[in-house]
């Protein structure tokens, strides 16, 4: 028996997910930058968008994120402006985070910044919509495993 050889760097399905993950977030760069955000905090704006006044568990569970790694995070958003941290009158030990007035004036943005990535990928509507299923139930898929 000879010594099996391993998969080559183009057979790794890893690598081709990792490759398209930081062209992407690369692409945002230039919108991002242009409003002060770095990406992950775009993520979080978004998140806050969508439900305004959660809690960091619930923005780390909707960013498959540990709870070690946001904290940083908003507290740096907090100091810009974007977010408001403050402990639960109900539970002291949950930490809600709200849309300052700053993360709010952003929004208007998030329209412009989602269909220029949109075009840039260059997709159709059913290319889109079927890449982000496969994606999505990918992730579902290993987070489960």
């Amino acid at each position: 028996m000879g010594n099996p050889s391993a998969p080559t760097l183009s057979e790794q399905l890893c690598f081709d997910l990792y490759a398209a993950s930081r062209a992407v977030t690369a692409a945002y760069r230039p919108a991002l930058q242009e409003l002060g955000l770095t990406y992950p905090q775009y993520l979080v704006l978004i998140v806050l968008w969508e439900h305004d006044g959660c809690t960091v568990r619930q923005i780390a569970d909707e960013l498959h994120l540990d709870h070690g790694t946001l904290t940083p995070l908003l507290k740096r958003m907090e100091v810009l402006g974007l977010v408001a941290r403050r402990r639960d009158d109900r539970d002291e030990r949950q930490v809600l985070v709200s849309l300052a007035p700053q993360g709010e004036e952003l929004r208007q943005h998030a329209a412009r910044i989602h269909c220029g990535m949109k075009d840039l990928l260059g997709l159709d509507a059913d290319e889109f919509d079927a890449l982000q299923l496969t994606l999505r139930t990918l992730t579902r898929r290993t987070l489960s495993a």
